[in-house]
């Protein structure tokens, strides 16, 4: 049986990208990188997927007049790789509604905080301030509004008197490296449904535990 095929877009390192191309050397993961695509040509990233063998395209967005110009070479080159899906992993880019309407539910992204709060940038900074006790990740399906489309899975992380936004930070990207190739597989496996704007699951282990910090 084919794999199911993804694009994964990046704009900087790739540590998620790495992640999953990790996962995707298991023969029994059920999804492969077909193709990885850049907005920059000096992104990190794209060593990443050539050291790997993956097809790899730079569309530098400096060389196009408008957004939605960028988006028409953007949609050429994921058509021509029949992509599954298209996995947003660190693409600092924000796409118009009338490409994400393209990709409607065939279109995910990580975000680092727990979604809908600190939605945006900046999010481990903002929650150290706003003096909140837990923070974490969340990978969801792209909608037209910005951080706003339905949930798939999230990642709790507590925050501790110290951390700064780069403990912070490293802690969640941690989770972020573990969960990303966990929904893909789920997503794959035709295990995750979208019903009214909701994501069901099929045979998956609910979480029961709560979670207090600190612990009393």
């Amino acid at each position: 049986m084919p794999k199911f095929q993804i694009a994964v877009l990046i704009s900087g390192n790739g540590s998620n990208l790495q992640a999953i191309i990790d996962a995707a050397n298991d023969p029994s993961y059920p999804a492969e990188v077909a193709i990885v695509i850049s907005n920059r040509p000096d992104a990190y990233g794209v060593k990443r997927a050539e050291k790997a063998g993956i097809k790899t395209v730079v569309i530098d967005h400096k060389n196009y007049e408008t957004r939605a110009d960028f988006e028409v070479e953007l949609q050429s080159q994921l058509t021509k790789q029949a992509i599954d899906l298209v996995c947003l992993a660190g693409f600092m880019r924000v796409l118009n509604a009338e490409f994400v309407e393209l990709w409607r539910d065939k279109m995910i992204n990580i975000h680092p905080s727990l979604l809908p709060a600190y939605k945006g940038l900046n999010t481990f900074q903002r929650a150290i301030d706003d003096g909140v006790r837990f923070a974490g990740c969340t990978v969801h399906y792209v909608v037209p509004e910005m951080d706003a489309g339905p949930i798939i899975m999230q990642a709790v992380v507590p925050i501790q008197q110290n951390d700064t936004k780069d403990t912070l930070a490293t802690k969640i990207q941690q989770q972020e490296h573990k969960m990303y190739p966990a929904a893909l597989s789920m997503i794959a496996k035709e295990k995750i449904k979208l019903i009214n704007q909701k994501v069901k699951f099929d045979e998956v282990i609910e979480q029961s535990e709560i979670l207090i910090s600190p612990k009393i």
